[in-house]
């Protein structure tokens, strides 16, 4: 289920491409909007009867106004049909990652407050290069870093003083982690295991970013793994959002359009410290026309999708680097 906060930026970004006024649009649903819910309107307009988010509801909806406007966009012409996808998962590899589709044939990402690009299992990230749908079941940590698991697990089986606890993490069962969860409450690591939760950290990084540089291999794997880790696909689609700053409205190029415009010079991996594991990436690209080199920065970060000892391990790749900075990335007009 979609978060209200998505629900609101989505749909009122929607509502920007068909009406003047936000709160017209919402007391009388327009029927160029489909595939959405009753109950999820209805959780919508309630937000905007109760406040509290003024600001989300102006932001999505300017961006909506600006794309009906955009020479890149509808150029003034009203749609016919606005389709939201909602919270399903897509299916395919290089899907482009789009929250709405107007007429057939625009497709929209709407990013609010978010650097977050990819969320997947860090071994469809670092061994299968985001290729395929196929979900891992195994735990990371243990796989790169068994030692230092181990020792980590051992110290923290101590700490608690549980003796139902096994000798062995790889033998924890559901029963066991919820032992963990209790006595593991809290944001910062007691004392005595900071240090071994440190020697993981860096067994982590440094093992996902060895084993993802062995899987990238030739450049063009390489530059295919660049365009999904900045979402550039073989359609072109646009992003309407914000960053924190200001508006981000952006049209994003195809692959097409990025090997005419663009060349990637190198794409590197390599573990870092940041309190949890974490492997930064960085790529040099070189742009054609102005012939100068430009940097794009971002970072993994591999932890436990539950918390402590709970859930498996998964890989969130951040751009660091803004996105209207990104080669391929087009402020609209």
């Amino acid at each position: 289920m979609s978060s209200l906060l998505t629900e609101i930026t989505e749909l009122a970004t929607a509502l920007g491409t068909m009406a003047e006024d936000l709160d017209g649009a919402l007391a009388r649903r327009p029927g160029e909007l489909r595939q959405v819910p009753d109950q999820t309107w209805e959780r919508v307009v309630a937000a905007r009867l109760e406040g509290g988010h003024d600001d989300a509801f102006a932001t999505a909806f300017a961006n909506g106004r600006a794309f009906l406007a955009a020479l890149d966009g509808l150029r003034g012409r009203p749609p016919r049909l606005v389709e939201w996808k909602g919270p399903h998962r897509p299916p395919g590899d290089d899907v482009v990652p789009a929250d709405l589709r107007i007429d057939h044939v625009y497709q929209v990402s709407c990013k609010y407050l978010s650097r977050i690009t990819v969320n997947a299992g860090p071994a469809r990230l670092f061994d299968r290069l985001l290729v395929g749908e196929e979900r891992s079941g195994g735990d990371w940590f243990a796989t790169v870093a068994p030692a230092e698991y181990q020792m980590l697990y051992a110290t923290v089986r101590d700490h608690v003083g549980a003796a139902s606890l096994p000798d062995h993490v790889d033998d924890l069962d559901r029963a066991h982690r919820e032992v963990l969860k209790r006595q593991l409450r809290g944001r910062a690591w007691p004392d005595e295991l900071r240090a071994p939760w440190a020697h993981l950290c860096d067994a982590v990084a440094t093992g996902s970013a060895r084993r993802w540089d062995a899987s990238l291999g030739d450049r063009r794997r390489r530059l295919r793994m660049f365009w999904r880790l900045v979402r550039i696909g073989d359609a072109p689609y646009f992003v309407l959002g914000a960053d924190g700053r200001t508006h981000l409205r952006l049209r994003i190029g195809s692959t097409w359009d990025w090997v005419q415009a663009f060349e990637l010079r190198s794409l590197d991996t390599f573990g870092r410290s940041a309190g949890q594991p974490e492997v930064g990436w960085r790529a040099v690209v070189r742009d054609r026309q102005a012939d100068v080199d430009r940097v794009v920065e971002g970072h993994v970060e591999v932890r436990w999708s539950h918390g402590r000892f709970q859930g498996s391990p998964e890989a969130k790749v951040y751009l660091d680097t803004p996105h209207v900075e990104v080669p391929g990335h087009h402020p609209l007009v």
